[in-house]
């Protein structure tokens, strides 16, 4: 299991940089909500349990649930939430202790104390979900309640930065007598202390915020509810969007769909696009468990043929970018391994990598995606690789989608030889693009143990409090993921935010993981 640290410094672009098509949206104009906001996306929650969860569902829980710490519009560092403060009480950062606000509840009346953090993290650990978070907390040994308002992390190693992993949505807080120490919960409720309550959800359709009465945090709502509207294909949802069905779209949207929505045609029609900086990359997974991946020359042939340049121009059109490393641009560290290594795509390279091999006939091998986590362009995405691989007449490619859900089971049950994913930072780290992916138990499910990366680069890096200093050691473990080619970098995207032009505040709603701050956008009565 690797050990998850967490940057004390990261480029506040990726945070809060933003570039507007439209002025609308810009505006600073105040307001109260005439009518409740609707936003729509593609990414539906997995589980409305944290303990279950370590993808776009946080989207939703950083909404209805409360943090020790969290990240303000803007802010580089953690700031507290339900914590009144927090620190490291030791020279050799090993102990942190948090103070809680008095008087915090949750929205079912029960008081959030320490005994509630504790239960909050260690039933993450205890249930041991393999799609949950826990391995965000593999520095955490235990945690103590001396009194109702402190806890004491104790740690099983030095890890300056804890304090990012306490201000993520992997560390949501729970009533603990509606969630069980030992098993997720399982109804369609939320039992939170964050800036909203969830009024009502239904699976894959919506869920309903209200404003939480009793919500103490940092968080300033503009408005005093969201309705968040699941959608499986991309086109309704524009579509929706268009029809004034609903306000705003988050995630989800194909390239064809963000540039028509860019155009004067759109913007006459009283709709606006908010381009954001990020740090959202697209991979594929190799699992060794197949015969043929196994073998690294099939590995590194794919890689060699693979051209991320017709990828990004055929099905992104200028909305994502080459990238030739999992550590993209814009973090700390970034490199071109894969550049360097393999340069353009050539076929006759990739041939003699197989031929040097033994391997002379057609590799044969099953390409897995999800069909409804990251958009329609998914799919288009995975026909041009199978054209590309098809072409070069050294692999024949099966195509096979699934809907996330049973995606998600199926990577971390091993099942596939080689798959998609996406991801998006816990926080904008080159920790958060290395560590996740190595290790026994990973995120991706498919046990990767480089040693030295393991047990050489990642301690290193993470006694650096400064995370600039610690960028020789990314920088080689990068290389080593490149000859291994466990894992092939594709694309990194932009974020867009489309919406009506009557809606303000998606510029400042991202927040360093990229959920949705819902709290942040409002309706302008005036113009």
């Amino acid at each position: 299991m690797f050990i998850r640290t967490r940057c004390l410094q990261f480029t506040a672009a990726l945070a809060s940089i933003s570039l507007l098509a439209g002025c609308g949206l810009l505006s600073d104009d105040s307001g109260d909500a005439v009518k409740r906001i609707v936003v729509g996306t593609t990414s539906a929650p997995s589980t409305l349990d944290p303990a279950a969860a370590w993808d776009g569902s946080w989207e939703l829980y950083r909404n209805v649930y409360q943090t020790l710490l969290a990240f303000p519009t803007g802010a580089t560092t953690p700031q507290p939430d339900a914590a009144q403060g927090c620190e490291f009480t030791d020279s050799g950062n090993e102990s942190y202790r948090c103070t809680l606000k008095k008087g915090l509840k949750f929205s079912n009346g029960e008081p959030l104390d320490a005994k509630a953090v504790k239960h909050s993290l260690d039933r993450i650990r205890t249930i041991n979900s393999k799609t949950g978070p826990k391995d965000l907390f593999g520095s955490l040994d235990k945690i103590e309640t001396p009194d109702a308002l402190t806890v004491v992390f104790h740690l099983k190693t030095p890890d300056a930065t804890f304090p990012f992993v306490l201000g993520s949505p992997a560390a949501s807080l729970v009533a603990p007598k509606d969630y069980p120490a030992d098993k997720v919960r399982e109804d369609d409720k939320v039992t939170g202390s964050g800036p909203f309550v969830l009024d009502s959800y239904k699976e894959g359709g919506e869920a309903v915020l209200g404003k939480n009465a009793s919500y103490n945090g940092f968080a300033n709502r503009r408005n005093d509810g969201v309705t968040i509207r699941y959608f499986a294909d991309s086109a309704k949802m524009v579509a929706a969007l268009k029809a004034k069905e609903i306000d705003a779209t988050y995630r989800g949207l194909s390239a064809p769909e963000i540039k028509d929505l860019q155009t004067p045609a759109s913007h006459a029609q009283g709709l606006q696009v908010v381009e954001n900086v990020g740090a959202e990359i697209r991979y594929l997974v190799f699992n060794p468990k197949d015969p043929q991946v196994a073998k690294p020359a099939v590995r590194q042939a794919i890689a060699q043929i693979v051209d991320r340049g017709a990828i990004v121009s055929k099905v992104y059109q200028g909305t994502a970018e080459p990238l030739y490393s999992m550590v993209p641009k814009g973090v700390v560290g970034h490199k071109t391994p894969f550049y360097d290594k393999y340069g353009q795509a050539d076929v006759k390279k990739a041939q003699k990598i197989l031929k040097d091999a033994g391997i002379t006939q057609p590799v044969e091998l099953t390409f897995w995606y999800t069909t409804d986590r990251y958009g329609a362009s998914t799919a288009d995405e995975f026909t041009e690789l199978k054209r590309q691989l098809d072409e070069s007449n050294l692999f024949k490619v099966t195509l096979r989608g699934q809907p996330w859900k049973v995606f998600q089971v199926g990577y971390k049950n091993g099942e596939y030889p080689v798959f998609g994913r996406g991801w998006f930072p816990d926080f904008p780290d080159p920790d958060n693009f290395i560590a996740p992916f190595v290790g026994k138990e990973n995120a991706v499910g498919t046990p990767y143990e480089p040693a030295e990366i393991l047990n050489d680069l990642l301690p290193k890096s993470r006694r650096e409090s400064d995370r600039s200093a610690g960028v020789r050691e990314f920088e080689q473990a990068q290389q080593i993921f490149a000859e291994d080619v466990r894992l092939l970098p594709l694309w990194q995207g932009k974020l867009y935010v489309a919406a009506r032009e009557d809606i303000a505040g998606a510029e400042r709603a991202l927040d360093p993981q990229t959920a949705m701050q819902m709290w942040e956008l409002y309706r302008k009565t005036s113009w």
